[in-house]
């Protein structure tokens, strides 16, 4: 009896001794049925997903790109009216805009990028009061950091005599970096505010001012330089105007009930836990300047090169084409840093990684259709720009460098994005100190100069290097455990966390 009893239990366990179900058997046809409407259904998840996460996407780029188009804009307007004002003008603005301006634009954009990790994942965690004591912790770091770099505009001309420059361009240059100034104390606050509202997705006034600065700065422009004869001043005082309405408009929209949750008043508490604040914010803004200024090296090797006048028109051209390119892939990188920050405040690891995905997917979707383009069109888009056939000529030669740069631009930015969503500004900074300065100028002097492959052979170089960079920030992304980083956005945020009763007590001046 056992032995069967037994014999009868191991038959059961290997589903050889189990009573049939009930009812007739499903036919094939039905189960192929119901695995479509399983497939269909997963299908429908995904779509609605993708649907969503674009709409968040696009709610965050779409008004960073329209600002920095907006920004790079009123710039190239500037230029066109001092082009028309005196060659001198003109060398002595390009000096102190790609020169001096991308210095300064480097290091207080890097520097506010921190407060797009802290008000990302706040936002994300629902801590929204925290977010406007983030801002002014901000505003007083870079306001400090401003003053600091003001002394380089002040004494512009003697640093460039003391260079070797022309004293006529020198001087001229002096001038400019005198009106430079207000455009650079309009960035603390320009900054900080778009990443304040792009972590709550409330940036379409972004949008809005963003057009009436193009449309503005046009007018008095035209007003100013041309119908009153004001010349420099002129274009400069408009350019001073175009830079401060966008401030001024953010400020009224969050002073003034547009963010009631996040923006509660001043508060005697932005003054508590500035070092560990400041330490991210130099992380961050060694970060993106090791980035803004990889162009700028490129430009000054370039300038020892034969023929220098001619390579460094075609690069200039190139460079101008790849900077409206680089608009786009900057707002993507905000879009992508205010995502992952997001959702990782949120403690949505699974979320996260699905953004990443679709960020990158998109941005490099974008970057491809632009690759064949400038593939195609080659060296006649030069003549937008010049009249002069070397010229014209040589941006042909360098338009697959051209068309490689802006496909390899709709990856990297974006994964910089993500590094800067998740925190890693300290370990970014490590990647493109070795990748950039280590790598990319390295080997692009050597193939310019060394092998004679002139501006193409530093140009190339430098393309490896940013090569090798992406690889390096795709592998660190693909193998980082998101999990763990929910983790370390929770710490963060409760580290530096104040209840709303001390906050309330530092806007009173109680301790």
């Amino acid at each position: 009896m056992e032995s069967d009893l037994r014999e009868k239990l191991l038959r059961e366990e290997e589903g050889l001794d189990r009573p049939a179900p009930e009812g007739p058997a499903p036919a094939p046809e039905a189960k192929e049925e119901e695995e479509e409407v399983a497939e269909g259904e997963e299908e429908e998840g995904i779509k609605r997903k993708l649907v969503e996460e674009n709409k968040k996407l696009w709610v965050v780029a779409g008004p960073s790109i329209c600002t920095r188009f907006s920004t790079f804009g009123v710039t190239v307007i500037t230029q066109a009216f001092i082009g028309h004002i005196g060659a001198t003008e003109l060398a002595a603005y390009a000096l102190v805009s790609t020169v001096l301006m991308r210095f300064a634009n480097g290091i207080l954009l890097g520097m506010a990028s921190a407060l797009e990790t802290l008000c990302g994942q706040s936002y994300g965690a629902k801590q929204y009061h925290m977010l406007g004591i983030y801002l002014q912790r901000s505003w007083l770091i870079l306001l400090t950091c401003a003053i600091i770099l003001l002394p380089i505009f002040v004494l512009t001309t003697p640093l460039l005599k003391l260079l070797g420059q022309e004293e006529s361009i020198a001087i001229m240059a002096g001038t400019i970096s005198l009106w430079y100034i207000p455009v650079m104390f309009s960035y603390v606050w320009a900054f900080t505010l778009q990443m304040y509202l792009q972590a709550q997705s409330k940036n379409i006034i972004i949008t809005y001012l963003a057009v009436v600065t193009l449309a503005v700065h046009i007018f008095f422009s035209w007003l100013l330089t041309i119908k009153l004869g004001l010349g420099l001043r002129g274009v400069m005082s408009s350019m001073i105007l175009a830079m401060w309405i966008p401030v001024l408009g953010q400020l009224a929209f969050v002073f003034f009930g547009g963010c009631p949750e996040t923006w509660t008043g001043f508060s005697c508490l932005a003054f508590k836990d500035l070092g560990a604040i400041i330490r991210l914010s130099v992380s961050s803004g060694v970060m993106l300047c090791l980035e803004l200024w990889y162009n700028t090296i490129l430009v000054l090797l370039t300038g020892y090169m034969k023929n220098a006048e001619v390579a460094i028109d075609a690069l200039s051209i190139c460079l101008n084409i790849n900077g409206w390119e680089m608009m786009i892939s900057i707002g993507l990188l905000a879009a992508a840093g205010v995502r992952v920050a997001n959702e990782l405040g949120a403690g949505s690891a699974k979320r996260a990684k699905f953004a990443i995905v679709n960020v990158v997917i998109t941005s490099f979707s974008i970057g491809s259709v632009l690759f064949v383009l400038f593939l195609l069109f080659r060296g006649r888009l030069a003549y937008i720009f010049t009249e002069n056939p070397a010229v014209a000529k040589a941006v042909a030669e360098l338009s697959p460098l051209l068309a490689f740069s802006i496909l390899l631009n709709s990856v990297q930015p974006v994964l910089s994005g993500v590094a800067v969503g998740a925190g890693w500004q300290s370990v970014v900074a490590y990647v493109n100190i070795t990748c950039y300065y280590l790598v990319g100028i390295p080997l692009g002097t050597m193939l310019g100069y060394g092998l004679h492959f002139h501006v193409q052979g530093i140009w190339i170089g430098m393309l490896l290097g940013t090569l090798v960079q992406t690889f390096v920030l795709l592998f660190i992304t693909m193998r980082t455990d998101w999990e763990k980083q929910v983790v370390i956005a929770k710490e963060r945020l409760n580290k530096w966390y104040l209840n709303q009763s001390k906050e309330s007590n530092g806007r009173n001046g109680t301790p």
